[in-house]
């Protein structure tokens, strides 16, 4: 999962980081309050420091990854108000893996955003393993990432609100 945050006023000036963690997610049942454990309350301060999200996902058997379903279960408050956009690769772009996490967004008050960044693993992926995304495809992650921080930041009253009120 790849979070942004924007660095100033300019949509294109924007600091990125990689939250990892999903190993963590998974060693505790989901629930909807940050948890005692040391490893629980690190997983909501790095979602909750975070304005958005791109979720990058493989797809197997129509599904995303079990351990990254269980890690946006996991939490709740942290991700809301939130925009969140899609990365899927696979045989067909992980279409139906993003459908997914799409209805699983809604009740977490996540801002489902924009249409997916479909990468095929045929045409994107060199012996299905070498990374080399097509031209429109670089178009597509920068247009993402654009409207991924322009919610963010029409969001921000919103979060700041819901965190006023907490």
């Amino acid at each position: 999962m790849f979070a942004t945050r924007p660095t100033g006023p300019r949509c294109h000036r924007w600091q990125g980081c990689l939250v990892s963690g999903l190993d963590d997610a998974i060693r505790e049942p989901a629930r909807r309050a940050a948890g005692s454990r040391p490893h629980t309350r690190r997983w909501a301060e790095r979602i909750g420091s975070c304005d958005a999200f791109i979720v990058v996902t493989p797809e197997y058997n129509t599904a995303p990854p079990a351990a990254l379903t269980n890690a946006l279960d996991y939490l709740f408050e942290e991700w809301g108000g939130k925009p969140v956009g899609y990365v899927g690769y696979g045989v067909f772009g992980a279409v139906m893996a993003v459908q997914r996490l799409r209805a699983q967004a809604g009740p977490l008050r996540m801002a489902d955003i924009g249409p997916q960044v479909a990468l095929s693993l045929r045409e994107d992926f060199v012996t299905f393993t070498d990374f080399r995304p097509r031209e429109l495809h670089l178009a597509q992650v920068h247009g993402l990432v654009d409207e991924l921080l322009a919610w963010a930041q029409a969001l921000g009253p919103l979060r700041a609100a819901s965190h006023a009120a907490a």
